[in-house]
């Protein structure tokens, strides 16, 4: 144990609270943190003090077992869903997405609220989804509001977009405003800061710019630390999309500041690059039309567990989604001078093993001390569904193994997002766009990458094949004849086929450990997989069908199972029910008859539910990557 200590110290200091069981209560010295489990835990020094913190990516809860040494309060983050783009008539350009609330009460915070005091007893934490952007001429929908017991943050307001004329829909209100349209005689953005919180939990965004300029464009989303910019503020010769409001930087995930709650860019018609970037913290950049002398460009959604805002269009480009919200909750748990071996991602020690877990893109770096062979999942983004008798969603590709790594290296990690549902008059859909509809990849490096699992169908097409011929699980076939699967890639599986006639169902989303079944089986969506026990970490262990730690339930008493096919969609009329999801993964069920199918759980890399018939799709589940090596 001494040589361990000199080597790592922190791990040493934590080993014997980092445990299961009744050594989770135990103390290495005289103080102690607080006893509680919940999300993905992050252990790390910030100066002498030790301080861990529960990530929560997905809604779960933050249950406290036993009281501390360093007092009953606790800090917190919570930031709300960011709001959708907005979409607008013809080549206008529509507002970006205002991004979620940011509330918190971090020391030192500039917007740092008051103490929250604890006690022994379970705290509900719910995650709300980013709103939908638009394609069809109209103002982006709110994102959900995110809440850790009486501390809620406000989704942020919806772009706004533009039907035509001389009629303009102003950004929405929200925890940050949308930025107004381009196009009318208005130029509103949304309000910031509603319902009101103290401090201010978001902006207002910016205006869209009068229909009488040549070029339309639309304004930012605000953020949480500034408002929108109005169209062509920025940038008036080209004639710019506003820029999304920056967020707020603040160090509670890890000891390193990350901003969150940027607000989205606004779109524009102008034939250059002209979309407004997104603000920092996850905001998406406007689309841009293109005209005749340049390439339309689409928006770009907002980063999930973020609250970024999404992207206005830029006439006839999709205008796109908010990124979800996150909730952390930190609490002091020691004080040492200590070292880590590496830096990046959420880290935690577990069974005399240094666990590094990234929910987000970032970067593993190793001094040249290190000298390990590492042991590594690599999850990509699950695919998201169409509308309409839809097929599920198929999980990222599901990597696993170790490698060694030795000497100073910085290692790029990537963090696959889910892919976009359907979420649009009419909601049969058809066929999505590989582009948005099919999960994105993560990475370890190279060549350690997982690709992202294909798009379940809307009514009438085919499933989408992974996103790779390496990559993930096919998406699911419509309850249309003749539909088929998507097919699988080397880590994952193929897709179900839909099942047409008087019970149509859309086909299950193939999984990391099985396919999908067809309409005619019951449309279940293919199994996951467990992760290894390297990273069972109990203090981690997922909550219930909504997830809220690291990956989901399974059978029996089992956790930690991941990357599962999402469940097709069924037909009222012929009585049938929508499948359920990848069993022991996450994976959104399917919807039966008028139900919107159910997105997956975050971080898991699931695939979506399928749309019941006329109804909407859903999303697919943002992938993870995680590494291990003796601590």
């Amino acid at each position: 144990m001494g040589l361990r200590s000199q080597n790592n110290p922190i791990a040493a200091y934590l080993d014997v609270f980092s445990n299961s069981g009744k050594d989770a209560a135990r103390s290495p010295g005289s103080a102690s943190g607080l006893t509680a489990t919940g999300g993905v835990i992050s252990d790390y020094t910030s100066g002498s003090d030790v301080y861990r913190a529960h990530v929560f990516t997905s809604s779960g809860t933050f249950d406290v077992t036993a009281p501390g040494t360093f007092g009953d309060t606790v800090e917190y983050l919570v930031v709300a869903g960011g709001g959708g783009g907005g979409s607008n008539y013809s080549s206008w350009g529509a507002g970006g997405g205002g991004a979620g609330g940011f509330r918190t009460n971090l020391s030192g915070h500039p917007l740092a609220g008051s103490p929250f005091p604890v006690s022994i007893q379970p705290y509900s934490i719910v995650i709300g989804a980013g709103g939908a952007g638009r394609q069809t001429k109209t103002a982006g929908a709110n994102g959900v509001d995110s809440s850790f017991g009486s501390i809620t943050s406000a989704g942020g307001g919806g772009g706004g977009g533009n039907p035509g004329g001389a009629i303009n829909i102003s950004g929405t209100a929200g925890g940050s405003g949308g930025g107004g349209s381009g196009g009318g005689s208005s130029e509103n953005g949304g309000a910031g800061n509603t319902p009101s919180a103290s401090p201010a939990q978001g902006f207002p965004g910016g205006g869209g710019s009068d229909g009488a300029v040549a070029y339309t464009a639309g304004g930012g989303g605000g953020g949480a630390s500034q408002k929108g910019e109005s169209a062509y503020v920025h940038n008036p010769g080209p004639r710019a999309g506003g820029y999304g409001g920056d967020g707020s930087p603040i160090a509670i995930e890890s000891a390193t500041a990350k901003f969150y709650a940027g607000g989205g860019g606004g779109g524009t018609n102008n034939p250059g690059p002209g979309g407004g970037q997104g603000g920092q913290g996850g905001g998406g950049k406007g689309g841009e039309n293109g005209g005749t002398s340049g390439t339309p460009t689409g928006a770009a959604a907002g980063t999930y567990a973020t609250g970024g805002g999404g992207g206005g269009n830029g006439g006839g480009n999709r205008a796109e989604s908010g990124g979800s919200g996150i909730v952390v909750v930190r609490y002091q748990i020691g004080t040492i001078a200590a070292t880590a071996k590496a830096t990046g991602g959420a880290i935690s020690f577990y069974n005399n093993k240094t666990i590094h877990t990234f929910v987000n893109s970032g970067t593993f770096t190793a001094p040249g001390s290190f000298n390990e062979t590492v042991e590594y999942v690599v999850v990509g983004g699950g695919g998201g569904t169409g509308g309409g008798l839809g097929g599920g969603g198929g999980a990222g590709g599901y990597r696993t193994g170790t490698t060694p790594i030795s000497g100073s290296s910085t290692i790029t990690v990537t963090v696959g997002a889910g892919g976009g549902g359907w979420f649009e008059t009419p909601s049969n859909s058809g066929s999505l766009p590989a582009v948005s509809g099919n999960g994105g990849s993560s990475s370890f490096g190279s060549p350690l990458t997982a690709k992202g699992g294909g798009a379940g169908a809307g009514y009438p097409g085919n499933g989408n094949p992974s996103s790779d011929p390496d990559g993930g699980s096919g998406g699911g076939g419509s309850g249309a004849a003749p539909t088929s699967a998507g097919s699988g890639g080397t880590y994952g599986n193929s897709g179900g086929a839909g099942q047409p006639g008087g019970t149509r169902r859309g086909g299950g989303g193939g999984g990391s450990g099985g396919a999908g079944s067809s309409g005619a089986g019951g449309a279940h969506g293919g199994i996951g997989t467990q992760l290894p026990s390297t990273f069972q970490n109990p203090s981690s262990e997922p909550g219930g069908a909504s997830g809220g730690g690291l990956g989901a339930p399974g059978p029996g008493s089992t956790k930690y199972w991941v990357a599962g096919g999402g469940g097709g969609g069924g037909d009222s009329a012929g009585g049938s029910g929508g499948g359920p999801g990848g069993p022991y993964a996450g994976a959104g069920p399917g919807g039966s008859g008028a139900p919107t199918g159910t997105s997956a759980i975050q971080s898991t890399g699931s695939g979506g539910g399928g749309g019941g018939n006329g109804t909407n799709g859903s999303n697919g589940g943002s992938g993870i990557v995680i590494i291990a090596y003796p601590s």
